[in-house]
């Protein structure tokens, strides 16, 4: 985690966001296409992810996301970098079989993460990317943002979506 201390003014948040505000304000998955040098693009769905993202572990990360509250969603930070590690399609069903396996139930944020760490491990990793270039890459599109916070995509999604997930 210490060699992510410099992107913690990058804040991971719920749904799908047009542009990231001065606070970096993306989702995990977002902010992955930008800490693997792709230019920032708004994620609806994993199947918006550059080719080489893993659907399953995107998708997984997503969930994540999505579930976490505000305070404990920038646990997730560290997996900003290593997600961008899509594999042979033998490979992929084998993560997807891990994570239905181990994720059948809405599990606490520590317990996700771990499934998402098991997941990372079975194929192909990430290629390795330096703390500097990740740094870089998310401080140039935070740099361009023209407004303090981030701009949800959907804001009345975000909010039923917030509502429901309390619920269950």
């Amino acid at each position: 985690m210490d060699q992510f201390d410099h992107i913690l003014n990058w804040k991971l948040k719920q749904g799908s966001h047009t542009f990231p505000g001065q606070d970096g304000g993306t989702c995990i998955n977002e902010a992955a296409i930008v800490a693997a040098g792709f230019p920032y693009q708004p994620v609806r769905s994993v199947e918006d992810m550059p080719a080489c993202f893993s659907r399953p572990i995107c998708r997984l990360a997503m969930q994540l996301n999505d579930e976490a509250c505000d305070e404990e969603r920038q646990r997730l930070l560290p997996f900003v970098s290593r997600l961008a590690c899509a594999d042979t399609p033998q490979v992929e069903r084998e993560r997807a079989a891990y994570i239905a396996a181990r994720m059948r139930w809405r599990l606490p944020l520590r317990d996700g993460m771990a499934v998402l760490e098991g997941a990372l491990a079975i194929g192909r990793q990430a290629d390795a990317v330096t703390s500097e270039e990740v740094m870089t890459r998310l401080d140039n599109v935070q740099q361009k943002a023209s407004t303090p916070t981030s701009v949800d995509e959907h804001p009345l999604f975000a909010k039923i979506h917030g509502w429901l997930v309390g619920i269950y």
